[in-house]
């Protein structure tokens, strides 16, 4: 029964994987109008932070989503030989938004005019740092308990005894010829 830890992180991976997506479009239009020196548009705006922010921001969400996806393999297979590609991927991507949530938090500290943009960015960032932390400890909950899903000391299947070693097969083949 390790459906409890599969059926809450189902719904938070997707979510994840959504604001993810919404993070990258916003921060690659933020850096756009930067690149073209278009910071006095009324959406605008920043501080000195701006830049970082939006780089971390940037960073974060390609490595969310791409982590997401070694998470829905996990959540498919639910096994403890993918849970250490989508544990180990979804550690690193949460180091980055904690990152860029230690931007977004400066951000908002120096103040200043930011426009309607980058308060929702700031936004979703933080909400992110939050989210993606609980999707790290849902699907490392089966190192504590099984029943909340596969432990790193699962190695119950894929390990076969030397009894259990399939024999030669039965018919009509001859021992030592070659076809």
């Amino acid at each position: 029964m390790a459906t409890v830890g599969r059926n809450v992180a189902a719904p938070l991976l997707f979510l994840n994987l959504v604001m993810y997506f919404i993070v990258l479009g916003f921060a690659s239009w933020c850096v756009n109008r930067v690149i073209d020196g278009q910071t006095h548009h009324p959406s605008m705006g920043g501080n000195g932070a701006t830049g970082f922010f939006l780089t971390f921001s940037i960073l974060a969400a390609v490595v969310g989503i791409v982590s997401k996806f070694a998470g829905g393999h996990h959540i498919r297979s639910w096994r403890s030989d993918s849970l250490a590609a989508a544990g180990s991927s979804a550690l690193i991507a949460w180091a980055l938004t904690a990152l860029a949530f230690g931007f977004a938090c400066k951000h908002i500290n120096i103040g200043g005019w930011r426009g309607w943009r980058l308060r929702i960015l700031e936004a979703f960032i933080i909400i992110l740092a939050f989210t993606q932390l609980l999707y790290v400890l849902l699907i490392h909950a089966g190192v504590y308990s099984s029943r909340y899903g596969p432990g790193y000391r699962d190695t119950d299947y894929g390990m076969r005894g030397q009894a259990d070693e399939p024999g030669p097969k039965a018919g009509t083949g001859v021992m030592g010829s070659r076809v």
